[in-house]
């Protein structure tokens, strides 16, 4: 099983890949503030995309 392109955010497509490149290139990992603030823009699928439904 290959962790690194495992889906973590169905609703915006991000992988354990992106977050560990994200925490290189800035220190942290700035993709869960991403979500949030598309989430509040109404950006937010996952009753559509993530097979859990959340």
């Amino acid at each position: 099983m290959n962790i690194e392109n495992d889906l973590i955010c169905h609703c915006f497509g991000y992988t354990a890949r992106d977050i560990e490149a994200d925490v290189l290139a800035h220190g942290r990992s700035l993709i869960l503030e991403r979500i949030i603030a598309a989430k509040s823009a109404g950006g937010c699928r996952c009753g559509e995309t993530n097979p859990s439904g959340r």
